[in-house]
């Protein structure tokens, strides 16, 4: 399928999203709620997902095999063609070898180096062969998709060589006053200077493997393992940067104090939130909108430039079926990144670690999270192989020391779904 073409079906779905959506509104608004509807509506939203999540891959396909210079000059509907028919085989050196064999077999027809080419580029393309090339099963592993948040994505990242970061709060601000032209000028008030100190945390892993796999295994077992232990410390820093607790791990977005009092007024290492004055919801009707257009601009202008909102796919469902006062969507599809949406004007960033709609949850944010927090590195990922503790056993000793903390409290809020 081209770009085109899932762009159309991305656009029409979002048609068939509204109008089922306006259908479900009115039956709950004549008190004759229709669960077909409902399922119909989620259903649909849930394809919008699949598409927005299909554009994305594709171009991050188109992505990889650019900047690792597999281009050679060619065209971004070049790329885009080759990135939808090859799928996962998308690579720099399988695009190399699909266009010098696109160039062989034109020039000379289908000789041996043709050949050999058109085969690689069938496999890719299951219309044009690729269904008669059947799977080696015994090798393949199917892999579960474990959902997480892009936290590195959004916040500042900084890479240390110490135990700790530390840094300055410049919060206060000097004193002044009117004087006339013969009156004494006394001394005025100083403004004074704050610390903020990030600690970096240790994080560790120790999966193990009989030598005899290691040497014996069909695939390579160690690569796998290595793999396995950096996608998971993926995912715990990344759900210690939402909610950690900063004991022993960093300290997330979530685990500061929050209060519903403006910056002028609250004090500093507290968060503020946004009530939307319903249990576990959004306002009912179109104060929906007014709780989103509150939680935008109790944000600073300066900050309201490189905001984005973060919540859980859970709730991007919820917004997106919400309402303005004109009977239009506050949700729109964002074609121009393809991933997410808009939501008020501003893009949604998935983040699977935010909780869900609950009562008193904090379950959106909204900030310029580069402002906000703060990630410490101190190393990347250490691996000591241990063959010599246990015989016949090798012990894959896997550790990675990072931290995280929230420096500027003005520029992130939170949606508090409660009175």
């Amino acid at each position: 399928m081209t770009e085109k073409e899932m762009l159309a079906q991305l656009q029409n779905a979002w048609a068939e999203f509204k109008s089922s959506n306006d259908e479900r509104l009115k039956a709950i608004e004549n008190k004759k709620p229709d669960p077909l509807l409902e399922g119909k509506v989620n259903k649909v939203s849930a394809e919008i997902d699949r598409l927005q999540d299909q554009l994305r891959a594709t171009n991050e396909n188109v992505a990889a095999i650019g900047l690792s210079g597999g281009a050679n000059g060619a065209d971004a509907e070049s790329l885009r063609a080759f990135a939808q028919i090859a799928g996962d085989d998308a690579t720099p050196e399988n695009y190399r070898n699909y266009v010098s064999g696109m160039n062989a077999y034109l020039r000379r027809g289908a000789d041996k180096a043709g050949a050999q080419v058109m085969a690689a580029m069938q496999v890719g393309s299951d219309p044009n062969g690729g269904y008669t090339v059947t799977p080696d099963m015994s090798g393949r592993i199917v892999k579960k998709v474990y959902e997480t948040s892009p936290m590195r994505q959004l916040a500042s990242v900084i890479t240390i060589g110490t135990d700790a970061l530390e840094g300055f709060n410049d919060l206060d601000e000097a004193s002044s006053g009117w004087v006339g032209e013969t009156q004494e000028r006394p001394e005025t008030g100083t403004p004074e200077l704050g610390k903020w100190t990030i600690p970096v945390h240790e994080i560790y892993a120790q999966p193990s493997a009989t030598q005899k796999l290691l040497d014996d295994s069909m695939f390579n077992i160690e690569q796998w393992l290595s793999d396995k232990v950096s996608e998971k410390f993926t995912r715990e820093e990344n759900t210690g940067f939402v909610v950690g607790n900063g004991v022993l791990k960093p300290r997330g977005i979530l685990a500061y104090p929050t209060a519903a009092t403006a910056d002028a007024t609250r004090p500093w290492g507290t968060v503020e939130h946004v009530n939307t004055g319903a249990s576990g919801a959004f306002a009912s009707g179109v104060a929906a909108g007014d709780n989103l257009i509150s939680l935008v601009f109790t944000l600073k202008s300066a900050y309201r430039q490189n905001a984005n909102f973060l919540m859980a796919r859970t709730t991007v469902a919820a917004v997106r079926k919400l309402k303005d006062g004109e009977d239009r969507y506050l949700w729109q599809p964002n074609f121009e990144a393809r991933q997410g949406g808009l939501l008020v004007g501003y893009p949604i960033v998935e983040a699977e670690d935010m909780p869900a709609m609950a009562s008193n949850s904090l379950s959106i944010a909204f900030g310029d999270l580069r402002e906000a927090y703060t990630i410490v590195d101190r190393t990347g990922i250490r691996v000591l192989r241990d063959p010599f503790t246990t015989k016949g056993r090798v012990k894959f000793y896997t550790t990675k020391r990072v931290g995280g903390g929230m420096i500027n409290f003005e520029a992130l809020k939170l949606l508090r779904f409660g009175t």
